[in-house]
């Protein structure tokens, strides 16, 4: 780590010093005159987002292009390191409490609603102990790293300057898997462990990590990619100092997670299923949908708005059936979809990324007519890496403010003679334009503050950011890209998927379903495999109520839509009602409710 080595200070030091900083950084702002309001606001949003992205800086920095955190790993799961941070929290909340809306401008006032409840957010999992659930096979810290080994995603590995940042990162693992090992233990002694399943599917990742040699090390590729235009002592120092690193503390490290994974932690893990069967698990899993949606749902009421959805798109597949040439159950046409030849006519990788070049022209020429606001940073196309390829799905990694990488969306073509066009339209609908790219790359324009510009992969914002993406999927009717059957069928099977997962996220963690139930659930409802259902229903074990913020975000997207058509008439245009939804960046789904309401009201009167 780059502070340790000069100056031997810990990571939790560190964020206890930034701590301080900000708490008389706040007191000051609190007791600013009235007219100062504003910055006293602005003051308290720096403050929160300086005190987030050191406390978590891979997902709250990195992931949603901010790279000036690139060298911290951030010890979020160490409790004195988590006390401390909900305490900044808890008073930067207060501090924000005291300053009256009443002087503030309208945007100011958006500022400080936004701000509220984003610290609100922050403190709804305080009272469950989610440290004692460090490591799943969806998401842990060592997993996150190894992915970045490549360089070509949210942190880049092109100059000398970003290969020290990622040392520095893999300088802090080791400290991180210890304390996860103990976090781990602890959740034994209490009962808050991971289902058995989850550690079974972890347990063979962390496995693969472990190379035989050093120069196999999935952390030693940026050395086995070194740029051809670095200088040789810097070649020879980095490749001392990363072959250092992975040999005396890295490689140790992680021989201790698999004994502790393989030995302890699997015979401890549960057999039960869902949050709910954890100590307060019926009110840890109400928080987690609270923070995933932005919405004061139930589990009752989620599950049954996820039964209507797979009853209503269920109904449109099946009228789609006799349209791609299927005359049996409509129960079987995703199955027998996938497996019609005419629909993989790809020979390459690469002819699979030239017709998503095409989608994208098509798609381009739609967007004046829907949209006002449009960004100015192109959408870059990559096929993922092989180094990752067989583990990774489709996505998009946004661009970074610094302009170190672009916005990418990362098609995933293991082989081109299986890859179906059937997903294609839906797919760049929603990881490219206008899906995640316009909304990522708007935000770098903006003239917002950090806690908004990098607000594109954050869960306890997702209900927005996914909803948008899924929202932009059925665009393609408007846009004419599913006027071909097969097309449509893809947006509706993939819609499926996100209404799916209503049904079996709350069956299983509210409801008492078993994984088992929920896989035959999947199966039968979308045709999936087993193996294909397995990893889905798992994925939904291990990140409870995540997979809820997609098919609630759309689905109030386009309930706000509606009201705006009724309302408005003829008066109603897309490309003004997504002004209102993408204008101001991310918001949360009753902020935006309010916005769009406020500009129905504006239009009515004429205004």
């Amino acid at each position: 780590m780059l502070i340790q080595r000069a100056t031997g200070i810990s990571r939790a030091t560190c964020l206890l010093a930034v701590i301080a900083s900000c708490l008389a950084c706040t007191a000051h702002a609190a007791t600013a005159p009235a007219a100062n309001q504003a910055a006293a606001v602005a003051a308290i949003a720096d403050e929160f987002y300086g005190a987030r992205a050191q406390f978590d800086p891979l997902n709250y920095a990195t992931a949603n292009g901010d790279s000036r955190y690139d060298d911290q790993l951030g010890m979020a799961i160490e409790p004195k390191v988590r006390a401390n941070y909900f305490s900044e929290i808890h008073r930067l909340r207060k501090q924000l409490g005291a300053i009256s809306p009443a002087s503030l401008s309208e945007a100011e006032r958006l500022n400080r609603d936004i701000l509220a409840f984003e610290l609100n957010s922050s403190l709804d999992l305080e009272p469950f102990p989610e440290h004692l659930l460090p490591l799943s096979q969806m998401d842990n810290v060592p997993s996150t790293l190894a992915n970045y080994a490549s360089g070509t995603g949210s942190q880049p590995l092109t100059t000398p300057q970003q290969y020290h940042a990622y040392l520095s990162r893999l300088q802090q693992l080791p400290a991180w898997i210890d304390q996860a090992i103990l976090n781990m233990r602890e959740g034994i002694r209490g009962g808050i462990v991971q289902p058995q399943a989850i550690t079974t599917a972890m347990i063979p990742q962390f496995e693969e990590m472990l190379s035989a040699t050093t120069e196999e090390s999935i952390f030693y590729t940026p050395i086995r990619n070194l740029p051809r235009q670095f200088s040789e002592e810097d070649r020879r120092q980095l490749t001392e100092e990363y072959r250092d690193v992975i040999v005396k503390r890295l490689t140790p490290a992680q021989q201790r997670l698999n004994r502790f994974l393989r030995d302890v932690y699997l015979p401890a893990s549960r057999a039960s299923t869902g949050l709910g069967a954890l100590p307060n698990g019926a009110a840890w899993y109400l928080a987690r949908i609270k923070n995933s949606t932005s919405l004061p749902l139930t589990p009752e009421a989620v599950h049954q708005l996820g039964i209507r959805e797979v009853a209503r798109i269920q109904r449109q597949v099946a009228d789609l059936g006799p349209k791609l040439g299927y005359e049996g159950p409509s129960k079987k046409l995703p199955q027998w979809v996938l497996e019609q030849k005419k629909f993989k006519p790809f020979t390459s990788a690469n002819q699979v990324l030239e017709a998503y070049e095409r989608i994208y022209v098509q798609v381009s020429k739609q967007l004046p007519a829907y949209f006002n606001i449009l960004p100015k940073a192109k959408l870059t196309l990559q096929l993922e890496p092989e180094l990752t390829r067989a583990t990774a799905s489709d996505h998009y990694t946004p661009l970074a403010a610094d302009g170190s990488h672009p916005g990418v969306f990362w098609p995933v073509v293991n082989d081109p003679k299986d890859y179906s066009t059937v997903g294609m339209v839906t797919l760049f609908l929603h990881e490219g334009v206008p899906g995640h790219h316009l909304h990522a790359a708007l935000l770098k324009e903006m003239n917002l503050p950090d806690y908004r510009k990098f607000n594109t992969e954050n869960l306890d914002t997702a209900a927005y950011t996914e909803g948008w993406a899924l929202y932009c999927e059925t665009l393609g009717k408007e846009f004419g890209l599913y006027d071909q059957p097969d097309a449509y069928f893809g947006h509706l099977n993939n819609e499926l998927l996100r209404a799916v997962r209503l049904v079996v996220d709350t069956g299983m963690h509210a409801q008492g379903w078993s994984r088992e139930r929920a896989i035959a659930y999947s199966m039968d409802t979308l045709g999936y495999s087993e193996a294909e259902a397995r990893n889905q229903i798992e994925r939904y074990m291990a990140t409870p109520a995540q997979a809820l913020a997609y098919k609630v975000g759309a689905l109030k997207i386009l309930e706000l839509r509606e009201r705006a058509r009724r309302s408005l008439g003829t008066r109603f245009t897309y490309s003004h009602f997504h002004d209102v939804v993408v204008g101001d960046g991310t918001l949360p789904l009753p902020i935006l409710e309010s916005r769009v309401n406020a500009w129905i009201a504006k239009e009515k009167h004429g205004s």
